[in-house]
C-alpha cells in the first residue's frame, strides 16, 4: 500500500510541480530537477509541449496551414544536448509550394547564483539549407547549453498543403504534457489514423465551434464550423530502443490525418483519398518516372557491347547489373524520382536511386528480360498508415522468372542477385509493370546466409593459443564483409579484427573472391591467442570458442514490446579442433546439447568429444524465422540464453 502511495505522489509531482506553461514562465524548481521523477536514467525531458494546428483564411490566399509550436524541454546531462537542436524539414519547389517557418524565438534557462537566468536565442543561431531543388532545412540551436538547463522555444510553420504532418505524441524521451488542438474548417475532412502498432495511443476529444470570416466591411463573410481535435496527455512514457527493431518509428506514439474529401459551400464533394493502386498509376505515368524507363538511345551502344559475351537470360542479368554498377555511381541520394534524369545521370557517371536503378531496369527490358521497377519505403521512412505518395522513397529492380521474383539494386558497389541493402528490406514493396498493373510483393530474404568457421588451435604450456581459422561467407554475412573491407589494406583488416578481439594477434591474412561480388568470400588467418584459458588450483579451465563468441546476450530484458527483426535467415557453424598439451589430460567436457525454438523457427546444437588427446566442438545455430514476435519472446529469450551459456562453458583440463 505504501509504494501505491509513493507512485501516486510520483505523479502528482509530475503533474503540477509546473502548471505555469506561458512562454518565459519557467520556474526555478525546473531548472533545479537533477533527474526525472518517473524515468530517472532520462538525459532529458519535454516539460511541456502545446501544438495548434489551423487554417487561416485571407481573400487574396483563401485558407493556409499554420502550425504553432512551443515546447519546453529539461536536460539533465550531456548526452541530453542533442534536444538543443531543432531541425525542421520544408518543401522548397518553387514561390507557390515553399514551406515558410516564422516567429522562431527561445530562451535557455539556467541557475547563477541561486536565480534563474536566461540568455536568448539569436539570429546567428538559426540556420537555413537547401537539400535539392525539392527540399530545404530550417534549424536553430539553443544557446549556453549545460547540465541541468532548461530550453525553450517557440515556433510557426506555414504550409500551402492541406495534407497535415503527423501529431507526434510521444518521443525518445518522457513527455510531462502535450496539448495539441487541431481546428479544421468543415470544408475540409481528415480520415483519422492512430498508430496501431504503438502501444502509446492518442487521447483524442472532439468538439465543434462555429466561426466566421468577413471578408470586408460590406460583405456579409462566412459562416462554417470548425471541428476541432483536441489531444490532451499527461506522463507519457519514453520510446526505449530494443536490440534488433526494424525502425523504432513504427512503433511510435502518434495521429496521422489523411485529407479525404474537400465538401464546397454548395455541398459539392471532391474527393482527394487515395489508394496504393492508384498512387502506383499515377508515379508511372510521371516523366520522373515511367518516362524514364522508355529511354535508351544514351546505352544502346555499351549494351550491345556487353551482351555479345553472352548466352542465357542469367548471363544477360548479371552483365548489366555489373554495367549499371560500373557506369553510374550512386550520390547517397534516395528516392523513387529521378532528379537530373537517366540521360544526364549516365553520361556524368552519378545519379540517385531512381536513376541508377530505372536505367538497369531499361536495359534489362531492352534486352528482353521481364523486368519491372519496385516501389519501397526504406526502413528510416517506416511503414505508412494510409495510401500516399510519401509512403514510397525508394525503388529497386525486380526480374519476373519462373521461380519468382529476383531482386537488384545497382546503387551498391557490393549488390549481389537477391542482397538489397538492409535500408530496402522493409515488409512489402510494390511492383509497378508497364501495363499499369501493380501488385504487393515480399522483400523479405529467403535464402539463407552461411557463415562456416574452421578453427584448428594448440594449447601451449604458457596457456596461449596459436592456430589457424579458416572463414566462408555467403549471402549477407558476405556482402556486409565486402562493404566493410573491400579496398581495403591487408594491414587495416587485421588491425579491426585484433580491436575486436582483446588478445588475438593476426600473422597475415589470405582472401579468396573478395573481389568477386558472385561468390562466397573465403579468408584463413595464423593467430596467437592469450585469454581462452587460466589456471585455477593447478586445473585448467579453456574456454573452446575462444573469439569466435561475443560475451553480450542482446536479449536479457524481462519482456519485449517489438519484434526482434533478423533481416534474413541466418546460419552459424563453427568446428573447432583442440591439441592438448603434453602432460594434461580431460577433467571435464561440455555436455553434447540440442534445442530448438518454435518447432524449426531455430535450433542449435552443440556436440563436444574428445579422440585422443584431441577435442572436437562443434556448433550449429540456425535462424529459420526471421521476425520474432513480441509475444514469443520468452521463449526466444530462454533459448538463446541456454545458447549463450552453452557456448561461454569451459573444458577442465588436470595434470596425468
Amino acid at each position: 500500500m505504501g509504494r501505491i502511495i509513493i507512485i501516486l505522489l510520483l505523479i502528482s509531482t509530475v503533474t503540477t510541480k509546473a502548471q505555469n506553461f506561458k512562454f518565459g514562465k519557467v520556474s526555478k524548481e525546473e531548472v533545479e530537477e537533477k533527474q526525472h521523477p518517473l524515468e530517472p536514467e532520462a538525459n532529458a525531458a519535454v516539460l511541456y509541449k502545446s501544438e495548434e494546428i489551423a487554417f487561416d483564411f485571407s481573400t487574396i490566399e483563401g485558407f493556409e496551414q499554420t502550425r504553432k509550436v512551443h515546447e519546453r524541454i529539461k536536460i539533465y546531462n550531456k548526452e541530453g544536448y542533442d534536444y538543443a537542436t531543432k531541425k525542421l524539414k520544408l518543401y522548397n519547389e518553387d514561390a507557390s509550394t515553399r514551406e515558410r517557418v516564422i516567429g522562431i524565438k527561445g530562451y535557455t534557462y539556467v541557475l547563477k547564483n541561486g536565480k534563474v537566468e536566461k540568455i536568448k536565442l539569436r539570429k546567428e543561431n538559426i540556420f537555413e539549407n537547401e537539400n535539392n531543388e525539392f527540399w530545404a532545412t530550417k534549424s536553430f540551436t539553443m544557446p549556453s547549453i549545460e547540465e541541468g538547463c532548461v530550453i525553450e522555444f517557440e515556433y510557426i510553420l506555414k504550409t500551402p498543403f492541406m495534407s497535415i504532418d503527423d501529431i507526434i505524441v510521444q518521443y525518445d524521451i518522457p513527455i510531462n504534457k502535450i496539448e495539441s488542438r487541431i481546428a479544421i474548417p468543415e470544408y475540409f475532412n481528415y480520415n483519422k489514423y492512430p498508430n496501431l502498432k504503438a502501444k502509446i495511443q492518442p487521447e483524442l476529444s472532439e468538439t465543434k465551434k462555429v466561426r466566421r470570416e468577413q471578408f470586408d466591411a460590406k460583405s456579409q463573410g462566412l459562416e462554417f464550423d470548425e471541428n476541432i481535435i483536441n489531444i490532451n496527455m499527461d506522463n507519457v512514457a519514453s520510446l526505449k530502443d530494443e536490440p534488433y527493431v526494424d525502425n523504432l518509428d513504427n512503433y511510435r506514439g502518434k495521429l496521422a490525418l489523411e485529407y479525404a474529401f474537400y465538401r464546397a459551400p454548395n455541398g459539392k464533394v471532391t474527393s482527394y483519398s487515395t489508394t496504393w493502386d492508384k498512387i502506383t498509376k499515377d508515379i508511372n505515368k510521371s516523366e520522373s518516372f515511367g518516362e524514364q524507363i522508355e529511354k535508351s538511345s544514351y546505352y544502346e551502344e555499351d549494351l550491345a557491347k556487353v551482351l555479345k559475351e553472352t548466352n542465357s537470360d542469367d548471363e544477360k542479368i548479371l552483365a548489366i547489373f555489373d554495367l549499371v554498377k560500373s557506369k553510374v555511381k550512386w550520390n547517397d541520394f534516395i528516392g523513387y524520382k529521378t532528379n537530373d534524369g537517366v540521360k544526364k545521370a549516365y553520361k556524368e557517371g552519378v545519379g540517385n536511386v531512381a536513376e541508377i536503378n530505372l536505367i538497369l531496369v531499361s536495359m534489362l527490358k531492352k534486352a528482353g528480360i521481364k523486368a519491372n521497377p519496385v516501389l519501397i519505403s526504406t526502413r528510416d521512412n517506416g511503414v505508412p498508415l494510409f495510401p500516399t505518395r510519401s509512403g514510397f522513397n525508394y525503388v529497386v529492380c525486380a526480374v519476373e522468372k519462373e521461380h519468382g521474383l529476383i531482386y537488384l539494386d545497382a546503387t551498391q558497389k557490393n549488390a549481389n542477385i537477391n542482397i538489397l541493402p538492409t535500408r530496402a528490406i522493409n515488409w512489402l514493396g510494390r511492383i509497378v509493370r508497364e501495363d499499369n498493373t501493380s501488385d504487393w510483393v515480399q522483400l523479405s530474404p529467403k535464402k539463407t546466409s552461411k557463415e562456416i568457421i574452421s578453427l584448428n588451435l594448440d594449447l601451449n604450456e604458457d596457456l596461449t593459443e596459436t592456430g589457424k581459422l579458416r572463414k566462408r561467407l555467403t549471402d549477407y554475412y558476405a556482402f556486409n564483409y565486402r562493404d566493410d573491407n573491400r579496398g581495403k589494406a591487408k594491414e587495416s583488416i587485421i588491425q579491426d579484427l585484433e580491436n575486436d578481439n582483446s588478445g588475438l594477434i593476426i600473422n597475415e591474412i589470405n582472401h579468396k573472391d573478395l573481389d568477386n561480388t558472385y561468390k562466397p568470400i573465403t579468408y584463413d588467418y595464423d593467430f596467437t591467442y592469450e585469454g581462452a584459458a587460466e589456471e585455477i588450483a593447478g586445473m585448467i579451465y579453456l574456454s573452446p570458442l575462444a573469439f569466435l563468441i561475443s560475451e553480450e546476450n542482446p536479449f536479457v530484458q524481462e519482456q519485449r514490446n517489438y519484434p526482434i527483426d533478423f533481416v534474413a535467415p541466418l546460419s552459424s557453424k563453427y568446428i573447432v579442433n583442440i591439441n592438448l598439451p603434453e602432460g594434461y589430460v580431460v577433467d571435464a567436457l561440455p555436455e553434447s546439447a540440442s534445442v530448438k525454438f518454435n518447432a524449426n523457427a531455430a535450433s542449435f546444437t552443440y556436440i563436444a568429444k574428445q579422440v585422443g588427446n584431441k577435442i572436437q566442438i562443434m556448433v550449429d545455430t540456425e535462424i529459420n524465422q526471421t521476425l520474432i514476435t513480441p509475444d514469443q519472446y520468452l521463449d526466444f529469450k530462454k533459448f538463446y540464453q541456454f545458447l549463450k551459456d552453452k557456448e561461454s562453458e569451459k573444458i577442465v583440463l588436470k595434470k596425468a
